[in-house]
């Protein structure tokens, strides 16, 4: 079988690793981290991709995502003349995690928990994965340049209120032992020290990411999005997406 993969470029270790180990021909696209902070644009980008497939030389069984619905950035999405399948998750932790029981185990509290991985952090210009959050309430200053410009007290006054505000008060470091990169992890460990943030390290899995371009697409991990459907939220922490008539 062949498949034509999408996926954002936090999973590029991760899904080169199994492409490697694949019973299958996968060709990959990657799009850049971040762009599911504008949902419309990165919707529209899929799509173009999606529907840019008929054109191509290569005869493909199924169009696979490595995106969960992301900021609502694949909902509405619309399968053509091939299926379209898209793991039930949220957002890429659960594809770093390897379950939608992990991600409840950790996440299911606290959605916006602070999390990085090699994967994700090596991407971009953000480290941990409420960065982005952060840079916006603070000017861009660290846990140190707040210090400097407010005294000890005050910068902890600040930190604990942003992470109150993220209902946060460590960083998750999910730990997929098979794309593990030290460098990467020192990195992470000092980000988070910069910020007067513990780390709790995880344990990441490839199980999702494996099953996906493997073709073993059960019904309780993956939506298998029919030729002439789109995905619908469902927003639970089990179901997540659904299938529904699309455009005609």
């Amino acid at each position: 079988m062949v498949f034509k993969l999408i996926a954002c470029d936090v999973l590029t270790r991760e899904t080169s690793y199994c492409i490697a180990r694949c019973p299958h021909t996968v060709n990959p696209v990657f799009l850049p981290k971040g762009e599911h902070n504008e949902p419309d644009k990165l919707r529209a980008r899929l799509q173009s991709i999606i529907d840019g497939i008929a054109s191509e030389e290569q005869n493909y069984d199924a169009v696979v995502l490595g995106y969960g619905l992301c900021g609502n950035a694949t909902m509405g999405l619309q399968a053509r003349e091939l299926p379209l399948v898209v793991p039930r998750a949220h957002d890429c932790t659960t594809l770093f995690l390897g379950s939608k029981q992990a991600f409840s185990e950790h996440f299911g509290q606290c959605p916006s928990q602070t999390w990085a991985s090699v994967g994700y952090s090596e991407r971009g210009d953000t480290v941990i994965a409420d960065e982005r959050t952060r840079d916006y309430l603070t000017g861009g200053m660290d846990y140190r340049a707040l210090v400097e410009q407010y005294g000890e007290e005050n910068a902890k006054y600040v930190a604990d209120m942003l992470r109150g505000s993220h209902k946060s008060d460590a960083v998750f470091l999910i730990d997929v032992p098979e794309t593990r990169v030290e460098t990467v992890l020192s990195q992470i460990r000092a980000e988070a020290a910069a910020n007067n943030l513990p780390l709790n390290e995880i344990p990441g899995s490839l199980r999702l990411i494996e099953m996906l371009l493997s073709g073993e697409w059960p019904e309780a991990d993956f939506l298998v999005v029919p030729p002439g459907h789109r995905i619908k939220g469902i927003y639970d922490m089990d179901q997540v997406i659904a299938a529904e008539a699309g455009e005609t």
